[in-house]
C-alpha cells in the first residue's frame, strides 16, 4: 500500500481537518507513516495565525529538497489555513518549485481527484475555494484517539476581530444542521468515544446561520442526553455572544464539564475596541463575576495578545489589573503579530519587540503565581481523570485531565488509557498537578 505523511500545525479546527484528510486518504488505498522515507504523499495542513507557524512550514519544506531529488515520485503539498492567502500561496510557489499540491481549507473532499491530476500530469496542481456557504458531510474522519474526539459544529466566522485572519481563511460563519452534529456525536460513542470538544470559532453564535430557531444551549442539552457520553467540551467562546442560558447549561447539564475558555485579549477599552471585539471590560468582567457565582467550581481559561498596535503602558496595566481581578486558572498568551491582510496590520504605533517581550513576562509575572494559588485548593480532593498518554518523562506514569481542564500526571499502566479513573491530588505545580489513583 502506498503511505501518507501529515504534518499539522495550528488550532483544534486543523487537528480535526487533519483526522478529515486521513479518512479521504484511506479510502482511497493509503495507509499513515510517520517516516517520510516511507511517504508517497507528504502534506503540510498550516496555520495562518501566527508567523512563528509560517516560518517552521518553511523550514520544514526547504529539508525535503533533498528528498524530493532522491524520490521525485514522492507527492509533496500543502493545504490549510496559509493556503487560502494568495500572497502567501504565491510566495510557496515560487521559493519552493518541488511543491507538487496546493489546496485550501474548503476542499478536502475533493483530493482524490487532485492526487490523481498531479500523478497523471506530474504538474503542481492548485485547487482554492475562496469562499462558500456549503458544507460538504460526505468525509468521515480518521480519528487519532479512540476515546475523544473533536466534532465541528461551524465553520467559518463573522467577526472580523482586527488582528485575526481566521474571516479570510475559513470564510462566512455557517452552523451544520443539528441532526448531522447528533448523529456524529452518537456514533463517536458507539466507537467508544467518552468525551467530544466541540468545535467553532465562536460557537456562542452557533445556530443563526440554520432555517430554524436554535442555539448552541439548545444542542448542548440534546447531546448530554445521549447515552454513553461522559463528557463535554467546547472551544471557543466569544464574550460578546455569552449569554445567560449558556451560563444555566452548565448548572443544569451533568456531562458539561466545568471549564470555560472565554478569551479577553486585553482589559482595555480603547484596545478591545481597535480590535473590534465588541465587548468592554466591564460587561466581560460582569459575566464572569455571574457565572463564577453560580458555578462556583468552574476553571475559567483566557486569551492575551500582548503588543497589540498602539498598546501604551496604561493599557497594559488594565490588563494585568484584570488579570487580578479575574484570576483565571490558565492564559494562552500571545505576542502580537503583523498578519497581512488584516486589518491591525495597517494601524500606525505597532509597540517595539522589546517593550512587547518585557510586558509579556511582566504578564506571566503576574499569571502564573495565581494558577499556582487556584491548583493549590485542590491539593487533597478526588478528581476524575480521563487518562490519555504516558508521560514523556516516565513510561510508569500516566497523564490525563480533568474535567475543568486541569493536567494530571499519577502511576498507572498504559492499560488505563481511555479509561476514566479517580485520583487524589497531593502536589501542585503551576501548569500541572500530580497524585495517587485510587481505584
Amino acid at each position: 500500500m502506498k503511505k501518507y505523511l501529515i504534518n499539522t500545525s495550528g488550532c483544534q479546527a486543523n487537528e480535526l481537518d487533519s483526522e478529515k484528510i486521513s479518512w479521504v486518504l484511506d479510502t482511497i488505498g493509503y495507509e499513515p507513516t510517520e517516516d517520510k522515507e516511507q511517504a508517497d504523499i507528504i502534506l503540510f495542513n498550516t496555520c495562518a495565525v501566527r508567523k512563528s507557524a509560517e516560518d517552521k512550514v518553511f523550514g520544514q519544506l526547504g529539508e525535503l529538497k533533498e528528498l524530493k531529488r532522491r524520490k521525485p515520485n514522492v507527492v509533496l503539498g500543502i493545504c490549510g489555513c496559509m493556503m487560502q492567502r494568495e500572497d502567501i500561496r504565491e510566495f510557496f510557489l515560487s521559493k519552493h518549485k518541488h511543491i507538487d499540491l496546493v489546496f485550501g481549507t474548503n476542499n478536502i473532499h475533493k483530493l482524490p481527484q487532485l492526487i490523481s491530476r498531479q500523478l497523471e500530469t506530474g504538474q503542481t496542481i492548485i485547487d482554492i475555494v475562496e469562499d462558500t456557504r456549503e458544507i460538504d458531510e460526505s468525509i468521515d474522519a480518521h480519528r487519532k484517539y479512540s476515546y475523544k474526539a473533536y466534532v465541528d459544529i461551524m465553520y467559518g466566522c463573522d467577526n472580523y476581530c482586527t488582528y485575526c485572519i481566521v474571516p479570510y481563511t475559513r470564510g462566512r460563519e455557517r452552523s451544520r444542521e443539528p441532526k448531522v452534529i447528533l448523529d456524529e456525536v452518537k456514533k463517536l460513542v458507539q466507537s467508544g468515544v467518552k468525551e467530544v470538544t466541540l468545535l467553532g470559532q465562536n460557537v456562542n453564535s452557533y445556530g443563526r446561520t440554520l432555517s430554524v430557531d436554535y442555539s448552541f444551549p439548545d444542542l448542548l442539552r440534546e447531546i448530554n442526553e445521549i447515552d454513553g457520553i461522559q463528557r463535554i467540551r467546547f472551544m471557543t467562546s466569544h464574550p460578546k455572544d455569552f449569554t445567560h442560558e449558556l451560563i444555566k447549561a452548565y448548572m443544569d447539564l451533568d456531562k458539561l464539564s466545568p471549564h470555560l475558555h472565554l478569551p479577553v485579549q486585553s482589559g482595555s477599552n480603547r484596545m478591545l475596541k481597535l480590535m473590534n471585539r465588541k465587548y468592554t471590560r466591564d460587561e466581560y468582567l460582569e459575566k464572569i463575576k455571574t457565572i463564577k457565582n453560580l458555578v462556583p467550581n468552574i476553571a475559567i481559561t483566557t486569551d492575551i495578545i500582548v503588543g497589540f498596535p498602539g498598546e501604551t503602558e496604561q493599557d497594559f496595566q488594565e490588563t494585568l489589573d484584570l488579570v487580578k481581578e479575574v484570576e483565571f486558572d490558565l492564559a494562552y498568551t500571545f505576542l502580537y503579530s503583523i498578519r497581512e491582510g488584516t486589518t491591525a496590520a495597517k494601524m500606525e504605533k505597532q509597540v517595539p519587540d522589546k517593550i512587547k517581550h518585557e510586558r509579556f513576562q511582566r504578564l506571566l509575572d503576574t499569571l502564573n503565581p495565581i494558577g499556582l494559588k487556584l491548583n493549590q485548593k485542590l491539593l487533597g480532593t478526588v478528581q476524575k481523570v480521563l487518562v490519555e498518554a504516558v508521560s514523556k518523562n516516565d513510561n510508569e506514569v500516566m497523564s490525563g485531565r480533568t474535567g475543568s481542564a486541569k493536567l494530571v500526571h499519577f502511576k498507572g499502566g498504559e492499560e488505563l488509557i481511555g479509561k476514566i479513573v479517580s485520583v487524589r491530588i497531593d502536589n501542585v505545580k503551576t501548569f500541572t498537578l500530580e497524585g495517587i489513583m485510587i481505584d
